[in-house]
């Protein structure tokens, strides 16, 4: 198969061996691939793949089922499957557990169906598992217009959650139109006064922070009383220099951190099954959408990576494999 190689820190598309499906693996071809940070961090040695993962970059994939293992009953030959990987979504060719893998929604194209996996099951675990939101709730939502981020404002209207985002000023109109009843410029604006301001002083219930360090003193200033703050990224820093924790104390906070890439594999088979039942009938009804910022073909790899380095996307970056 053709596959994307990282060679001396640039992306080139060359021949690479096949994936072998195991006794309850399918193998599926590739038909669109969805970028993620991670990809980036990888590319420079910053986030290898977990042991055993495939060493190519792209963690979800839509295409059509290929080839099945021995011992496989959920999939047959030609069925059209989407799903989150550890690793090998940026080839013609990519392995998938059966139970981790998921029937593209009814209505949705491969393109759309790419871009579902890591950002939906992200958010969902972060808004549901972790976070446990509740209908009510007012939410704060970090980099709002980002791929989580767009998942997160529509899962948490879903839940008849009230959500609440931060996102530099060309990003906001998009915030409102998926659903955020408040969009804050991160930039220009006090975030934790503003939400308190739009809670009457109580403060959001439940935060998703990607920032990290510098977010941490501000996000306890946005904070309800005993309320939760779920950290999925460091993309600011990781040091906090001086924190005190009774700001931490004083609000009864919980500070929850998750990764997903490196959970075992009957915890994303559990999460999946959660976001399938959860999400799939609101995705065929329109409900739910993958918000997609831009589709390139994969020979344009390169132009995609530089669009999210540059933060430019709003929603999901995709690529078309042919």
């Amino acid at each position: 198969m053709r596959a994307v190689i990282v060679r001396n820190d640039q992306l080139v598309i060359d021949a690479y061996p096949d994936p072998e499906p195991g006794p309850r693996e399918v193998c599926v071809r590739v038909h669109a691939t969805a970028l993620n940070r991670a990809d980036l961090l990888q590319r420079r040695g910053a986030y290898p793949p977990p042991p055993g993962a495939s060493p190519i970059l792209g963690l979800e994939m839509a295409g059509v089922v290929e080839a099945v293992g021995d011992e496989v009953v959920r999939w047959e030959v030609g069925d059209r499957v989407c799903g989150l990987l550890a690793g090998g979504g940026y080839a013609e060719r990519a392995v998938i557990h059966e139970d981790l893998a998921l029937p593209i929604p009814d209505g949705l194209g491969f393109e759309e169906a790419a871009a579902i996996p890591e950002v939906f099951m992200t958010a969902y675990q972060a808004l549901h598992w972790l976070g446990r939101i509740e209908a009510g709730a007012h939410v704060l939502i970090h980099a709002g217009a980002s791929g989580v981020g767009t998942a997160a404002i529509q899962l948490a209207r879903l839940a008849q959650a009230h959500p609440f985002v931060t996102a530099s000023r060309g990003k906001l109109r998009a915030c409102l139109d998926l659903g955020a009843e408040a969009a804050i410029d991160y930039r220009e604006e006090d975030f934790a006064a503003h939400v308190r301001a739009l809670t009457d002083g109580h403060g959001a219930g439940l935060i998703l922070d990607v920032i990290g360090a510098p977010y941490l003193e501000p996000n306890l200033r946005a904070l309800a009383l005993d309320g939760r703050i779920v950290m999925l990224a460091m993309m600011g820093g990781a040091v906090v220099e001086g924190f005190d924790l009774r700001a931490l104390f004083a609000r009864r906070g919980q500070l929850i951190t998750s990764t997903l890439r490196n959970r075992d594999l009957a915890y994303k088979i559990a999460l999946a099954r959660a976001l399938e039942d959860h999400a799939w009938e609101a995705f065929a009804r329109g409900t739910l959408r993958p918000v997609i910022d831009r589709i390139y073909d994969w020979e344009d790899v390169e132009a995609a990576h530089r669009r999210m380095a540059q933060n430019r996307n709003v929603g999901k970056i995709v690529l078309r494999i042919r």
